[in-house]
């Protein structure tokens, strides 16, 4: 089985995707209950992107199973240049109108990338891991982005910047049987 673990609570007024800042203090809290529900799954590895928040997240998980962390930045969100952690109200101010469903398809970020080439990203990303981990049981701590796409590339339902079609809760744990193609614990919408 492959978990996919979404990251802890981040800094509500700030916009994540590349952005250097991590857990708030009810993240970690989050993520510190989630590790309860994630004992009994014997994970046998532990993956997670290196942005901070989701960093974080893994250290925690890792110490609470005994198991080192293998980073993989090609797990990392939406890379949104330079509105990264930028406040939202500044985000409104110097780029109104900017955000992630009123990017076209192929049109990118200011400094970053754009829909098709971080859905891209992620559907390459996930069919390596996916085919590596076939036969084991792992955790994979990434963003909600990431999960959306895997979620829908899993479910064959076309990923589009326009809507999320699956919303991922703060440290909330899916699981995808490579082997059945079925996901369990998700959020449909």
């Amino acid at each position: 089985m492959i978990y996919l673990m979404r990251h802890g609570a981040d800094d509500p007024n700030r916009l994540g995707g590349w952005s250097p800042y991590g857990l708030t203090e009810e993240g970690t809290r989050q993520v510190r209950e989630a590790c309860a529900r994630l004992t009994d799954k014997e994970i046998t590895a532990v993956y997670s992107s290196d942005l901070p928040r989701a960093a974080e997240t893994a250290e925690i998980v890792a110490h609470a199973l005994h198991l080192p962390v293998e980073w993989l930045p090609s797990f990392r969100e939406g890379n949104n240049g330079k509105l990264a952690g930028m406040l939202i109200t500044e985000a409104a101010e110097q780029y109104p109108g900017v955000w992630w469903s009123t990017l076209e398809w192929t049109q990118p970020w200011a400094g970053g990338e754009s829909p098709k080439g971080f859905f891209d990203r992620i559907a390459a990303a996930w069919q390596a891991f996916r085919k590596a981990n076939r036969d084991r049981s792992v955790l994979l701590i990434t963003h909600s982005g990431v999960i959306n796409a895997i979620l829908c590339t899993e479910n064959g339902i076309p990923c589009t910047n326009r809507e999320t079609r699956f919303r991922i809760g703060y440290a909330e744990v899916v699981g995808i049987d490579p082997a059945q193609q079925t996901t369990t614990g998700s959020n449909k919408e």
